[in-house]
């Protein structure tokens, strides 16, 4: 009897089921799609660090190389950045030394943003740009604690110039030449590091319509003309004469439009008479300029109401008493922390 023929069962993975087939091409979809997942994300990672680093290219800090005497240029002042000025509608210098870490550290506390964000914010709400004005010193250790914070904030403008009290008036010049080269404002302000400002108001003082090109806005007071220790002798004499006064603003804080800078860019710095007090001195060159005096009382207000600029302790010190106290204090109150534009107002 003939033997039935052999049947033989191969293994079962040599024939896969159309359950299996189905498996493994949802699996290759699913690891297709996961990849095409993860490349989005890689590419947009990196558009991101690229959009972030053309945010920040050029740095808020600048040094300012100004007027050396091998090239007494009155337009010398150069900005290391982009080479553009930045259009702004206000530029708010803050005048600080070496000695004022505690004043600055109050200031970012209150109205002074200290972070890139916050700063932009305050400048798109207000249309003003905010920097601290210092120069150099040669202490290291002081040279060395500056770089620190610049590096950890950015919001400096670094003069090329000596910073001493006694140099405070070519300080002043160096400063509205640098921030001239650095900004197209249609008003440079010069604001110590002891004021309580209230950047919103000041904002609505700069956008006023004013038919005079050049102005000098302030708090205005009345000075000896002879303020100069080797001119002390004419005082008497002016006195006797009812000429011994002439008006200036206070110098805690005051703003000069830009016909009135580009005017001062435009002389050589061995042509300005140079008094001992920085107030007098631009008091001086304004007189001389014949620019528009435009006297407000809000810029030395002696607290925080609906209309006040700046607040400080006029006529008791030239700013605020004790500032890194009394800054933070002020800002407890909502009369001085509360405004429509600042984005702090949780503080």
């Amino acid at each position: 009897m003939p033997s039935s023929p052999k049947s033989y069962a191969l293994p079962y993975a040599r024939y896969p089921s159309p359950f299996a087939t189905r498996r493994s091409t949802l699996s290759l979809l699913l690891l297709s799609a996961l990849l095409i997942l993860f490349l989005f994300a890689v590419v947009s990672l990196i558009a991101q660090i690229r959009h972030n680093r053309c945010i920040n290219v050029h740095p808020r800090s600048v040094r300012v190389v100004w007027e050396h005497a091998a090239n007494a240029n009155a337009n010398a002042a150069v900005g290391v950045g982009d080479g553009e000025r930045h259009k702004v509608m206000g530029f708010v210098g803050i005048q600080t030394g070496f000695g004022s870490a505690g004043r600055r550290e109050a200031l970012r506390k209150t109205w002074f943003p200290s972070d890139h964000q916050g700063l932009q914010r305050l400048e798109e709400a207000t249309g003003l740009a905010f920097r601290f004005i210092i120069g150099r010193t040669s202490n290291r250790g002081k040279m060395s604690a500056l770089h620190k914070e610049v590096a950890e904030y950015d919001d400096f403008i670094l003069l090329d110039i000596q910073e001493e009290y006694s140099k405070l008036p070519y300080k002043t010049l160096a400063f509205f030449k640098a921030a001239y080269a650095l900004f197209d404002a249609d008003f440079y302000v010069k604001a110590d590091d002891d004021i309580y400002l209230r950047p919103d108001r000041l904002s609505l003082l700069l956008a006023k319509e004013r038919s005079h090109p050049q102005t000098y806005i302030g708090c205005m007071k009345k000075g000896p003309v002879f303020t100069d220790p080797k001119l002390k002798w004419y005082e008497p004499l002016s006195n006797l004469l009812g000429k011994e006064y002439f008006l200036h603003a206070y110098g805690p804080i005051y703003a000069l439009s830009t016909d009135v800078v580009s005017s001062l860019v435009a002389l050589r710095n061995d042509s300005f008479r140079m008094f001992s007090n920085e107030d007098v001195t631009i008091g001086a060159w304004m007189l001389a300029m014949n620019v528009n005096h435009e006297n407000n009382h809000e810029l030395c207000a002696t607290d925080c109401t609906a209309t006040s600029v700046a607040v400080w302790d006029i006529p008791k010190c030239s700013g605020l008493c004790n500032p890194e106290k009394k800054m933070l204090e002020l800002h407890q109150k909502e009369a001085c922390f509360k405004t429509p534009t600042l984005e702090s107002d949780d503080k």
